[in-house]
């Protein structure tokens, strides 16, 4: 039987200790034959270890050390951007070395000559971004030098060849890696290193920010931002009902199954009190929503009580409301704390405006919720990309679509809409419809609706970049969690990153109406 053949590599990834200076050594005698002083003394090396021995990664393959970088944490605002190597390291003494700092600063990173094809220095760099984020630091900062500045500094000043590097027309074998591994050129330092001539003394000061920094982090055992938020979705089916303690019963029933997942929300449907509507002796279809809205805050209050007790809150789907002679569509958001909020639904659609003489109203709210930031864009407002684009970039992860549509057709914009403000949004987008029919009830006797959740579309997310989907037609419920952290790395490592790649130097979205006291 023939024996296993030994694996060539065996890589290992670890904090480096003093007995590994020999293998560094002999790597910096040849990376830095060049520079004078290049090379890490022992003594030097040992006091970096004694300050911050976490901070020292190194990779090593069959016991030998083949790659290595080292960084200190600092009090950025101490230094600042115009600094040099020495005066960051304290000359190399690591007196600069600060534990309660905000910064991790690189310091030096270097691979052997013969690994340098197997991306040994992005897992080294990979393993820095991990630390910071453990460490809960601000940021990684880097002094990178620029070797291929050599070749063109007659030509180029530091700035222009950086920003020739930057698009891609010349190739730095330290400056690109470094951009293509998330960093960001903060300023062109002068001065930085004397002793490295191909540089000729410039350095690109790079940055790499910590989305998962907190300032001031959370101190409390509980009551802190959430992470990891769990949503349940109601596909609701139009029934007939006998009076509101019927649609209370329905309504409980959800609730309370929902809130049994531990959801942080339940979202309902556009209109989900409609059956109600067959309860009236109405003339007309806009006499019928308008004693339809007679229900609304009996509704709202019986939605505030459910959030309350069952620890839930309730996007309580929308329902007319008849304020000042003016009709509107309105979405509560209950809160389990016993607050309240609305947001009134902006664009109405013809069928609205024809059969019911509904009007808009004229105000996009942002919710502060104990799950974070929300938004909520009632049916044929998602289909209106400019409000998802405002509520991203006021901080909203969330946005709810409560939605009614009779027909397929009617559905596939809501459907298709809502998925594409997730894509250019990078957010989660719910959507809530009815099934079911109502005869009798005039403008609503027909639904039709597949619910779902979407996603962003990147490998961290669903292939389809669809968190969930409902059957089509058939009454049931969702329950989702939603992933607030994959939301940050999207925005920040994303294979594209369209909130971070908007053009606000061409152009820019303003909200032009003052708020008005019937939007509140």
């Amino acid at each position: 039987m023939a024996k296993n053949k030994e694996p060539e590599h065996k890589l290992i990834i670890r904090n480096a200790r003093l007995s590994d200076y020999d293998d560094l050594k002999e790597i910096m005698d040849d990376v830095y034959a060049d520079i004078a002083n290049g090379v890490w003394t022992k003594k030097e090396f040992k006091s970096l270890l004694k300050e911050f021995s976490e901070g020292q990664i190194c990779i090593e393959d069959n016991g030998k050390v083949v790659a290595a970088a080292f960084s200190l944490i600092v009090s950025y605002s101490m230094y600042g951007d115009k600094h040099t190597y020495n005066e960051i390291t304290g000359n190399s003494l690591f007196s600069t070395h600060d534990s309660n700092g905000d910064t991790l600063y690189g310091i030096d990173v270097f691979v052997h000559p013969e690994y340098r094809n197997m991306r040994l220095g992005r897992r080294l760099y990979d393993a820095r971004k991990e630390l910071c984020e453990k460490l809960n630091l601000r940021a990684i900062i880097v002094g990178g030098r620029i070797p291929g500045y050599k070749k063109h500094y007659k030509k180029l000043s530091a700035r222009q060849y950086i920003e020739e590097v930057k698009k891609k027309e010349i190739l730095d074998p330290i400056l690109t890696f470094q951009l293509a591994n998330d960093f960001h050129v903060r300023k062109v330092i002068s001065n930085y290193m004397p002793e490295d001539e191909e540089s000729r003394t410039h350095a690109a000061l790079l940055e790499w920010i910590n989305v998962f920094y907190e300032e001031h982090p959370e101190t409390t055992l509980f009551g802190a931002e959430k992470s990891l938020v769990r949503v349940g979705v109601v596909q609701w089916n139009m029934r007939t009902l006998q009076g509101l303690p019927d649609l209370f019963k329905y309504i409980e029933f959800f609730v309370d199954t929902v809130s049994g997942y531990k959801a942080d929300f339940i979202l309902f449907p556009e209109f989900f009190n409609a059956p109600l509507m067959g309860e009236s002796n109405a003339d007309s279809a806009a006499d019928a929503v308008r004693n339809l809205a007679e229900y609304t805050d009996a509704i709202k209050d019986k939605m505030s009580e459910l959030a309350v007790s069952y620890n839930i809150n309730i996007i309580a789907g929308s329902m007319p409301l008849y304020e000042d002679n003016t009709l509107y569509n309105v979405s509560y958001l209950c809160r389990r704390d016993g607050t309240s909020d609305a947001q009134f639904k902006l664009h109405v659609t013809p069928d609205e405006e024809n059969y019911w003489g509904m009007q808009g109203g004229d105000k996009l709210r942002v919710f502060d919720t104990d799950s974070g930031k929300i938004g909520i864009l009632i049916c044929f407002d998602i289909e209106f990309p400019e409000l998802p684009r405002l509520l991203a970039e006021k901080g909203v992860n969330i946005i709810f679509v409560p939605f009614l549509t009779d027909t397929k057709s009617a559905f596939l914009r809501v459907q298709r809409c809502a998925a594409a403000r997730a894509i250019e949004n990078e957010c989660y987008v719910a959507i809530s419809g009815s099934v079911g029919n109502l005869p009798g009830v005039e403008n609503m006797d027909i639904q039709y609706a597949q619910s779902g959740v979407f996603t962003p579309s990147d490998f961290m997310f669903p292939h389809d970049a669809i968190l969930a989907e409902a059957t089509a037609n058939a009454e049931t419920t969702l329950v989702v969690d939603m992933d607030l952290d994959l939301l940050k790395r999207q925005r920040t490592h994303g294979s594209v990153r369209n909130i971070h790649t908007r053009r606000h130097d061409l152009y820019e979205i303003k909200w032009l109406k003052e708020d008005k006291k019937k939007s509140e």
